[in-house]
């Protein structure tokens, strides 16, 4: 079981652990020639975070401790800007631009908060996958079943691994479609994509402007409340489990296991029949809108029209330096026309408003965070087909949660010694602290669950 950042604080305030301690043990696991380290991360601040580490040991020895992360190792997801770095985004096509000039607002709130940064992690390039596979820095396997060699989710792939693996204690990733979300899934871990306004991205490589999130994973709800308070700005307030017979969720199985795998399926399942058993009324409800999303997004949507505009120029010179499955997303953009662009703006507000009037009454709603087991990374290496597939299954049931602007966690809820499945609890745009306390509680009777 992986140590929350509150425990890891307690160790820190009882003298059980230092923070130079800490972030030698995770820079350790980064540099296992046997582990996933070389692929998780695209840079290592190992000297930077030793000397980091040492200040927050003097200051606490001092008797000052500066939030609830200072002294703790976290890894940034390698599309944030750092002063003095080249933002790579987990390709090769910017490693000749410019360093940043100044450090992202949430690297910066990090920083000030006395973060130990370990280092940048590895991701799909430029962010345009859920699979996580990277032809230029190479794959981290999830955690399961590494015999075989799993993908990690993406586009925040090495940010899960880094999680899952102790080579850090927290990450910060990005979530455009669910890629907070994903890896987090299938690295068993817990992550939170919040209102797409509350986390500024000033200093983030976009993928698109109106999606994108900015989002922590992590070991716990409360580990994601500490962070997204402190990447927000907002203050943190400790989430109150409400009492299970005392929520109301809603869930589409319909269309969120379509397509879905005989294990997500039972493991969803079997989950909503716990928590019923525990008091927590559940009831199956249609959203007819959800199964729209594909028709409006049929030319490319948000994604599409945003990267093109950004990569354009980019595709023109470089176009052989990127991975072609990316690019070949980036470029449907281009086939829309302004008035495609428009028609997508103007129906979501409308889209939005059909899905909240549904949602009126329930404090969340359920979905499998994805509908399948991590697919081993070889299979979708050697197949288009299966790759496009794979990650079209997969961005599936966390994409509706972008476009509705709402907020999301996924919760590990599968069974010891079986392949990560997660539980995503979802809310509408601004419910974000309800839905961490909503998550909670879902927390907690999982793990009365599993005993």
């Amino acid at each position: 079981m992986l140590p929350t950042l509150s425990s890891l604080q307690n160790d820190l305030a009882e003298g059980r652990i230092t923070s130079v301690a800490l972030t030698e043990a995770a820079l350790a696991r980064i540099d296992d020639p046997q582990g996933e380290g070389a692929r998780a991360f695209t840079k290592v601040y190992r000297e930077q975070a030793l000397a980091a580490a040492t200040a927050s040991d003097l200051m606490r020895s001092a008797g000052l401790v500066r939030s609830p992360v200072d002294g703790l190792p976290i890894s940034i997801k390698d599309l944030f800007d750092v002063a003095g770095d080249t933002t790579l985004a987990g390709s090769r096509v910017l490693r000749d631009a410019e360093p940043a000039r100044e450090n992202a607002v949430i690297v910066q709130r990090l920083l000030n908060a006395g973060a130990v940064l370990v280092g940048r992690t590895n991701m799909s390039e430029f962010a345009f996958s859920g699979v996580g596979l990277n032809p230029h820095y190479g794959t981290p396997s999830s955690p399961w079943d590494r015999a075989t060699g799993r993908i990690p989710g993406g586009s925040s792939s090495g940010a899960g691994v880094s999680v899952a693996d102790g080579m850090a204690a927290a990450a910060i990733g990005t979530d455009t479609g669910g890629s907070v979300r994903i890896p987090s899934a299938f690295c068993g871990l817990t992550g939170f994509k919040p209102t797409a306004a509350r986390v500024p991205t000033q200093g983030a490589l976009p993928l698109s402007w109106t999606l994108d999130s900015i989002g922590p994973l992590a070991a716990s709800v409360e580990c994601c409340a500490i962070l997204d308070a402190l990447l927000s700005g907002t203050g943190y307030r400790t989430p109150v489990a409400p009492p299970p017979d005392h929520l109301r969720l809603a869930s589409i199985s319909a269309i969120s296991l379509a397509g879905a795998d005989e294990h997500v399926t039972q493991t969803y399942r079997s989950t909503l029949d716990a928590l019923a058993s525990q008091g927590v009324q559940i009831e199956e409800i249609s959203l007819p809108e959800f199964g729209e999303l594909p028709h409006i997004n049929r030319l490319g949507g948000f994604a599409g029209a945003e990267s093109w505009a950004w990569h354009r120029q980019l595709l023109a010179e470089h176009a052989a330096d990127y991975d072609p499955r990316v690019s070949a997303r980036i470029a449907r953009g281009q086939a829309m026309n302004a008035a495609d662009y428009i028609d997508v703006q103007r129906i979501r507000p409308q889209w939005i408003a059909a899905v909240e009037a549904r949602l009126r009454g329930y404090d969340a709603l359920l979905m499998p965070t994805v509908p399948v087991t991590a697919p081993a990374i070889a299979d979708l290496e050697a197949s288009d087909d299966a790759y496009f597939a794979a990650n079209g299954l997969i961005l599936r049931n966390s994409t509706y949660i972008n476009f509705l602007n709402g907020c999301a966690l996924s919760l590990p809820c599968h069974a010891s010694g079986t392949a990560p499945v997660g539980l995503m609890v979802a809310g509408c745009a601004g419910r974000d602290a309800h839905i961490l306390d909503v998550g909670l509680a879902l927390e907690h009777a999982l793990a009365r669950i599993r005993g």
